[in-house]
């Protein structure tokens, strides 16, 4: 998945609030007679909005990736009786996104047991620098034994830039 320059939106946000915080204080610093007055405060004002902005928006991503989190743990806690079977499951690796903009992955559940067996596998969504963008949870059942079984990992929201994808954790039952 890639995007113009490879910078996401929030980070695109905090960027540009970070310019306008910084011309506004350079607008302050500098005014003398000959700035209209009230012109240094409209501008920090501006800013202080801008900054209110990034801020909010970070604020909403950090919150669905909280939320997203809170879900995984949710569904592992309903998946009774599971083993540890992270070595068992296999992302294809980077994300493609689908139509909606959501990053899709395949996900491979290889069953080393002699009879069928069911997975719940937690995937994370990254940027490329290991940033945590989403998590998600999907299920592979009736993996035959000795057999593997594919499944799709999708994020519960639109992703952009490059996303990679790790198995976070995995159990079969």
């Amino acid at each position: 998945m890639h995007q113009r320059d490879g910078i996401r939106g929030p980070v695109r946000l905090i960027l540009a609030a970070s310019v306008v915080v910084a011309l506004a204080t350079q607008l302050a610093a500098c005014s003398d007679d000959s700035t209209p007055s009230g012109t240094a405060s409209k501008a920090a004002s501006a800013a202080s909005k801008a900054a209110s902005a990034v801020s909010e928006a970070a604020t909403r991503a950090g919150d669905a990736v909280a939320s997203a989190t809170a879900e995984a743990g949710r569904r592992f806690d309903e998946f009774k009786g599971g083993v540890d079977a992270k070595s068992e499951v296999k992302t294809a690796g980077a994300a493609s996104p689908d139509s909606d903009g959501r990053a899709t992955v395949k996900v491979t559940a290889t069953n080393p047991t002699s009879s069928a067996k069911s997975y719940v596998v937690q995937v994370d969504f990254r940027d490329q620098s290991g940033n945590l963008l989403d998590t998600t949870v999907v299920t592979v059942d009736d993996v035959a034994g000795g057999g593997s079984k594919d499944a799709t990992a999708r994020s519960n929201r639109s992703l952009t830039g490059d996303v990679k994808t790790d198995v976070a954790r995995a159990a079969r039952h």
